[in-house]
């Protein structure tokens, strides 16, 4: 699993997930529960970080090691049952169209069809969402969304890579 580290986003600790609890994300409201969102592979973060700075002035590839982001490799605590949301029978099940994570009309699904979701995966005792990446069209890419149950359940950082090591490498 990695969480990208975005400095102004997310500050000096990646693997916090009280950002997400305040602010909110796909799987969870603002001020919900608190909720660790991850790429599953190096893939996935590339795609996911030219989406994020689309609008900017200049690509990634003009960023240079101590101006760009790191990319965190981490583990979870181990037995943690997730809710599919990659599968054609997961999506169905979880009540979203079989396009997700776009709308029939092709646009993205908002936050807000997802984030109830998330609220029944949590009630129900499951640890997360394990979805499709809106930046992998052909369906490959996973990013999870971890829910942690106490305190001392956290993401373990297992190795931190520069920019140019995770990006370009």
């Amino acid at each position: 699993m990695y969480g990208d580290v975005l400095p102004t986003r997310h500050g000096p600790t990646p693997l916090d997930p009280s950002f997400a609890q305040r602010e909110g994300g796909c799987w969870n409201p603002p001020g919900s529960f608190p909720t660790l969102y991850l790429d599953e592979d190096m893939a996935t973060a590339r795609r996911n970080l030219r989406a994020f700075i689309a609008r900017w002035r200049y690509e990634p590839e003009d960023l240079r090691d101590d101006t760009g982001p790191i990319l965190v490799g981490c583990t979870l605590p181990r037995r943690q049952a997730s809710c599919d949301v990659y599968s054609r029978a997961g999506v169905r099940a979880a009540g979203l169209p079989d396009s997700y994570p776009f709308e029939k009309d092709g646009r993205l699904a908002p936050h807000a069809r997802c984030q109830p979701v998330g609220a029944r995966v949590k009630a129900a005792g499951l640890r997360g969402v394990r979805a499709r990446s809106a930046q992998s069209p052909d369906g490959a890419g996973r990013e999870p969304a971890w829910f942690p149950t106490s305190a001392r359940s956290v993401a373990r950082r297992v190795r931190a890579l520069a920019f140019t090591a995770w990006f370009r490498g």
